[in-house]
């Protein structure tokens, strides 16, 4: 089988997917571990036996509609690369929204105290402390297995992060820590919409559903802002799309803060910009953890 052989069986095994050539592209650049180049200048070249076989497993794989970063462990985000697995959600696009936005906020504060917060494969706090290296950088997670996967990446990209585990902001308010900037990208999907969406069938439940019209994470979260937040601190809250008057209502009506909804590139409501009064950035570190504090 050559490769042009290879690339057309897949087309046709895939036709139900969004991106068929995309998905067969990315599984056979790493069957073979070449570039995407090399498929386009050798179309000739023949697969070996145990190549075509392991192409061919992938294939059946994602066939029955299971994503191509938990096939081959890896996600791109911004400029890194992230292992991923079933324990923690695939990292967006979207996302790096949040990201840009957090840099912006704290481009003059370069020792602010940050905190992810539901940090799955740790992207977020990865990203910003790849670009931040003098800030303090917590990631906590609910789950010990999504903490492992974060520590795991954190290391892959050579960051160091301080890593809690815990429900939410409850690690940080337990330690007496506020930070200068939270971001979060929690479960915004109702739980009655989860099982229609074809994200369901392969991606933790823990990190999609937002219970009763997915707001209960993020009212959650609002609710322990106060404890955790230092003076003028900034909040980051990915949302659904449609969320973004809810998310100010409970915004105002849970700790009284007026809430700027930033819309992505489709115009769809994607991230709820919040600020604690008056302001303090920047400022000298406060709530660096000791070795006992970190997870």
């Amino acid at each position: 089988m050559t490769i042009r052989e290879a690339l057309r069986l897949a087309r046709q095994r895939l036709a139900n997917s969004d991106s068929p050539d995309l998905d067969a592209q990315l599984l056979l650049m790493r069957a073979l571990h070449v570039e995407r180049v090399f498929l386009f200048a050798h179309p000739e070249h023949e697969l070996s036996p145990a190549r075509r076989c392991l192409y061919q497993h992938w294939l059946q794989r994602r066939a029955t509609g299971e994503p191509v970063a938990y096939i081959l462990g890896v996600a791109g985000f911004y400029d890194i690369e992230l292992s991923v697995n079933p324990s923690v959600l695939i990292p967006r696009p979207e996302s790096e929204l949040l990201l840009e936005e957090a840099l912006r906020l704290t481009a003059h504060a370069p020792a602010a105290v940050v905190a992810d917060i539901g940090t799955g494969s740790g992207a977020l706090a990865i990203a910003y402390k790849r670009r931040c290296s003098q800030a303090t950088v917590y990631a906590t997670d609910i789950s010990a297995a999504a903490l492992e996967t974060a520590k795991f990446n954190a290391r892959r990209n050579g960051v160091s992060l301080q890593f809690l585990r815990g429900d939410l902001g409850l690690p940080l308010s337990e330690r007496g820590i506020q930070v200068d900037l939270l971001m979060a990208n929690l479960p915004y999907i109702a739980s009655e919409d989860l099982p229609q969406l074809a994200v369901s069938a392969y991606e933790p439940r823990l990190a999609l559903d937002g219970g009763l019209n997915g707001l209960g994470c993020i009212r959650a979260l609002l609710s322990q802002v106060a404890a955790i937040s230092a003076p003028g601190a900034h909040i980051l809250l990915e949302i659904g799309a449609g969320q973004g008057q809810a998310v100010q209502r409970l915004a105002q009506e849970i700790c009284g803060l007026e809430a700027a909804i930033l819309r992505d590139y489709a115009g769809l409501d994607r991230i709820a910009r919040l600020r604690i009064s008056t302001p303090s950035l920047p400022r000298q570190v406060k709530g660096r953890p000791s070795r006992a504090e970190s997870a």
